[in-house]
């Protein structure tokens, strides 16, 4: 189905990780309809502690009293008191709480306990074997109160959707995956996904191309992607836009290949289907490719969310330097990675596991259904 999104056209999927071998590069903006809300209600407030201050003024007379009252119909309406100020602007408050689209309390109150429901379920991470991330990268990980503390990027106030730019050619297969990743992300991240139109590779200058010089593939420049193909063109409702090739990635000098790369702060990223084999050998061989292009586009996504690599426990958001670490790593998240992608889209974990235990089934990613559907049991009992 074809939708209009301004001027542009776009597909939104029927529903909603990762080795990325590549840098990953990070403020929440402020919801100002709210703010000028709240601001509203302070000054209530204000006028409130104002009028109990006491004046040296002589008390009116009555008849200058008489003169504050306004006759409406049948009945003497006199000027509100203080005290009615003070029951406006609690009102005023209490329904900005509850009804601002993306409040941070209405998520992430019960994280925690969630979050201590689910770790029974999770495998610690291990000692990094030779060629691994963790071996040439010194990372710390990142906590979900350290990330909160970061002013992370969300999916929240105008800023919801999700954007795919399909770059350069693909074959009818390569396609069919990009669109069940693009349905896999929508249950992910509960917010919509959308397709821009194609942009074709020509348009990616000679420069930000190559053939690599050992084994002979073609190759584009993911800096070039960012900053001069997404970062210019980012949807205003877009909380990310990231772009889907067939085409080989690099970084620039010194790196061989990524699988992917985003930001951290800019809302945009780029990931490939190169590397993930060919879905038309066999069935098999189809749901491999769609695993992993499901692993790349999430966790590439996921650091469009201002989330850094995971240490602590066998994670999409592990960092892979290699195909093989890449496939080792599962597609769910850990808890703390869960409750950033639950927070930063205002989301809560149960329907969030209910999708994408329903899309696994379909899909035939049996270990990964069979780890939301014990992760939807924890949360139950």
């Amino acid at each position: 189905m074809l939708t209009k999104i301004g001027p542009r056209r776009a597909r939104q999927t029927s529903s909603a990780v990762a080795g990325d071998g590549g840098w990953i590069l990070a403020a929440e903006t402020q919801d100002l309809a709210s703010a000028a809300a709240i601001g509203f209600a302070l000054f209530v407030l204000a006028l409130v502690a104002r009028s109990a201050v006491p004046t040296n003024r002589r008390p009116q007379s009555l008849n200058h009293m008489q003169s504050s009252r306004v006759i409406l119909g049948s009945r003497t309406n006199v000027m509100p008191s203080r005290h009615q100020y003070l029951v406006t602007a609690i009102l005023l408050l209490s329904l900005l709480s509850c009804s601002q689209p993306g409040h941070p309390h209405r998520t992430s109150a019960t994280l925690p306990h969630q979050l201590d429901l689910l770790r029974p379920l999770h495998e610690q991470l291990g000692p990094p074997r030779p060629g691994d991330w963790l071996l040439s990268h010194d990372e710390p990980g990142q906590t979900f109160a350290e990330w909160r503390a970061r002013s992370p990027i969300m999916a929240r106030g105008k800023r919801r959707s999700i954007y795919i730019q399909p770059i350069g050619a693909f074959t009818k297969s390569e396609r069919r995956i990009v669109e069940l990743t693009s349905e896999f992300m929508q249950c992910y991240f509960q917010r919509p996904v959308y397709f821009l139109p194609d942009l074709p590779e020509e348009r990616i200058p000679e420069e930000a191309r190559r053939v690599h010089p050992s084994w002979g593939d073609q190759q584009i420049l993911t800096t070039y992607v960012l900053h001069e193909v997404l970062a210019p063109s980012l949807p205003d409702d877009a909380a990310a836009l990231i772009a889907f090739t067939a085409t080989d990635l690099w970084p620039g000098d010194n790196w061989n290949y990524v699988f992917g790369q985003a930001s951290l702060r800019a809302r945009v990223g780029v990931w490939s289907i190169h590397r993930n084999g060919d879905p038309t050998a066999s069935e098999a061989a189809f749901r491999l490719c769609l695993l992993r292009t499901c692993k790349t586009a999430t966790h590439e996504t996921g650091h469009m969310f201002s989330m850094a690599h995971c240490t602590a426990y066998e994670c999409n958001m592990c960092g892979s330097n290699n195909r093989d670490e890449s496939d080792r790593h599962p597609l769910p998240c850990c808890p703390e990675c869960v409750a950033k992608i639950c927070h930063a889209t205002d989301s809560e974990p149960l329907p969030r596991f209910e999708a994408l235990a329903a899309f696994c089934k379909t899909h035939g990613l049996g270990k990964a259904e069979t780890f939301y559907k014990k992760s939807i049991d924890a949360l139950r009992h």
